[in-house]
């Protein structure tokens, strides 16, 4: 059986990643099992969680997974590391009294509950009662009823969790009404400012990138660009000097330094270290889903029947946040750098022959499965091969790491 799973950040207050939230599949949209939806999550979860492996998925963070009401009265969760589990019981979970009871012994074992798009209602009282973390939807929810919501909470000290936070004015809003955990693309969206240009550091950073990236890059001229930037050029040095290396003779120039490397370990060096330089005022998380994106895309690329460059496909995906990094329009970005008119049709117009690499990597992320499916069909790809393909990723971020 394929198992499908996307994660999607929990934030703190001061924007680091608090947790995240899973979204699972059995199997594809038109799979018809045999067995009902619940037996069919738990066999998921079985798998995700043994498998593939906790760590794997979510780094060592905490995992918030939804459960129905028959999982949690079969005590699925408990099948899960206490540590790093967070039982979100679903919106439409009836408090019954097996399902209190059962929501008793999970929490006597050490778990945490939060409960899902949280409306008050007095029948809700014996599940509030366990619950440690409870969530609101800001996109459902309008903020003056939320408000009255949280007026009206029976229980003290729990924790708020804002949900679909998609701009930082919200997240300001969210975090001036006593919401301690965020959830949503607040992260993801760049924060416009008229009238301010982009800065000449970041646009070097940016042509250093760009340069990596080629297939064929010209040593020289990439020394000339890293040379410009004294930091980026004491972060190489210090690299290629560390243990992680282990050499006898230290290299004192970046022209060695480069050559030492080689092409390879160059493009994953400058993917990280511009990125962070660019994001330095950025939730990390952005940085992470950045270098996924574009590992996943490249990886696609190498599936895909069409001959299709892998190393556009990577810039594609890393580049996907860069109004959000530098705050920025996309399309004054993509005019400034010497890309290519299929990888600015992309990213700008959301057009051409690589942007439908980068809405099957994002559908992924979100969950959206249906359309997985369908950018998968259109791409010529095996939509078996995406789970592998996403851990894949998750694991080179890991390696290079993304933090």
């Amino acid at each position: 059986m394929d198992v499908y799973v996307a994660r999607q950040p929990i934030f703190d207050v001061k924007k680091n990643i608090y947790a995240y939230e899973l979204l699972f599949r059995d199997g594809t949209p038109n799979y018809v099992s045999n067995i009902d939806g619940d037996t069919a999550t738990e066999k998921v979860l079985a798998n995700s969680f043994f498998t593939i492996g906790m760590d794997t998925i979510v780094g060592g963070k905490k995992a918030f997974i939804n459960f129905t009401q028959n999982l949690l009265v079969q005590k699925i969760p408990l099948l899960l590391p206490k540590t790093q589990t967070v039982v979100e019981i679903l919106e439409d979970v009836v408090p019954e009294p097996e399902v209190v009871e059962a929501c008793k012994e999970i929490v006597k074992k050490g778990y945490l509950i939060a409960l899902d798009d949280f409306e008050f209602s007095e029948k809700l009282l014996p599940l509030i009662r366990l619950a440690h973390i409870i969530k609101f939807d800001f996109y459902l929810t309008p903020v003056e009823q939320i408000k009255s919501y949280l007026q009206n909470l029976p229980v003290s000290g729990l924790i708020l969790l804002a949900e679909k936070i998609e701009t930082n004015a919200e997240f300001n809003l969210a975090k001036s009404m006593g919401f301690t955990l965020f959830q949503g693309y607040f992260f993801q969206k760049p924060e416009i400012l008229q009238g301010r240009e982009i800065a000449g550091s970041q646009l070097t950073l940016l042509q250093i990138m760009v340069e990596s990236s080629k297939p064929e890059f010209a040593f020289d001229k990439l020394e000339a660009l890293i040379s410009q930037d004294i930091s980026l050029s004491y972060k190489l040095l210090q690299y290629i000097n560390s243990a992680f290396f282990s050499k006898s003779n230290k290299i004192s120039s970046i022209r060695q330094g480069l050559v030492y490397l080689g092409e390879k370990e160059i493009r994953r060096f400058i993917s990280l270290a511009t990125m962070s330089k660019l994001a330095v005022d950025k939730p990390n998380e952005i940085i992470r889903v950045s270098s996924i994106r574009g590992k996943f895309c490249e990886l696609l690329g190498k599936e895909a029947p069409n001959k299709i460059d892998s190393s556009e496909l990577f810039m594609v995906g890393m580049f996907s946040f860069l109004d959000a990094i530098i705050d920025q329009p996309m399309n004054q970005i993509m005019s400034r750098l010497p890309l290519s008119k299929e990888v600015g049709d992309a990213l700008v117009h959301n057009r051409g022959p690589l942007a439908g690499y980068l809405n099957l990597v994002k559908e992924y992320e979100n969950g959206g499965w249906t359309r997985v499916q369908k950018y998968a069909l259109n791409l010529g790809i095996t939509e078996s091969i995406l789970p592998t393909l996403y851990f894949n990723a998750v694991k080179w971020c890991d390696l290079i790491n993304c933090k």
